[in-house]
């Protein structure tokens, strides 16, 4: 990250497990979506950037985390995801939300995010107060683990079909350009003085090779003209007594200790970088 935007917030974000933010808020199935933002983290950008009565507007929506959490907020959404699995997933968790006597609503579409002012509403553009969204971290993450007869394996690890275009599966470069695309084309959906957040981490490609997206993407949003506001940690581990305890997953816990025993000092990750823009 640059030295121009330091951090200036850290946001107790998960407080509670992510499987409890999500326990009967979503329908069971969002487990399958890997690389979910947490609801609290959600929760708290669109509280923090926007009034009951906006308009929130992810573009790689997912599952609905950035949906729900507005229509449970009063807020209203719209979410586009290029996988028709997780747009499934997304609208049946609109709907209990609605169910759920939220007051806000969304709307979910299927769809390329390169090419979001074909799908957005024409309604919406000029009207967002918020984006909020994540990009992909690479192909795959570590995802939920279960034990067979022959040892541990992963499952719902995956981002989606490469076939279809997914930017997690084009390699580096195209994932930076493309997400300067969907930037660039959120730009006039948000009305003046719009605000992005979006949420992410460092990658590490090798044991050795650690990329700095969250840098990467700041001059990314800075190139299509969002002026940085404000860089912000939000916690993936519950803060107790001063204390950070991790809920790390067992491949997370096996990848540090193969590379401390490699001589890399690799640690848990315990937070997600926030990048907050706005529009001019």
């Amino acid at each position: 990250m640059t030295d121009e935007l330091p951090i200036t917030s850290v946001w107790l974000t998960c407080q509670q497990p992510a499987r409890d933010q999500r326990r009967g808020r979503y329908v069971p199935q969002t487990s399958s979506r890997p690389g979910k933002m947490l609801p609290h983290l959600a929760a708290h950008a669109i509280n923090s950037y926007t009034a009951p009565g906006d308009l929130v507007f992810d573009p790689m929506c997912g599952s609905g985390t950035t949906l729900v959490e507005a229509m449970h907020l009063d807020r209203h959404g719209i979410g586009i995801d290029i996988e028709p699995r997780f747009t499934t997933l997304a609208v049946a968790n609109v709907s209990l939300a609605a169910s759920q006597g939220a007051a806000g609503s969304a709307q979910v579409f299927t769809g390329d995010a390169t090419r979001l002012l074909d799908l957005v509403p024409a309604s919406a553009v000029g009207q967002v107060g918020l984006v909020l969204t994540s990009p992909p971290y690479g192909r795959g993450t570590h995802g939920l683990v279960r034990t067979t007869s022959t040892g541990v394996r992963k499952r719902d690890h995956l981002y989606g079909d490469r076939e279809r275009g997914n930017l997690a599966y084009g390699g580096w470069s195209r994932l930076l350009d493309g997400f300067a695309t969907i930037l660039a084309a959120s730009y006039p959906v948000l009305r003046p003085g719009g605000t992005v957040v979006v949420t992410c981490r460092p990658v590490r490609r090798q044991r050795n090779d650690l990329i700095d997206l969250p840098g990467q993407l700041l001059a990314v949003a800075q190139s299509v003209g969002l002026v940085p506001v404000q860089r912000c940690a939000a916690m993936l581990a519950a803060v107790r007594d001063g204390q950070i305890v991790h809920p790390a997953n067992l491949f997370g816990l096996l990848a540090v200790r193969r590379s401390r025993d490699d001589g890399i000092p690799v640690h848990l990750i315990a937070h997600e970088d926030v990048l907050v823009l706005r529009r001019s």
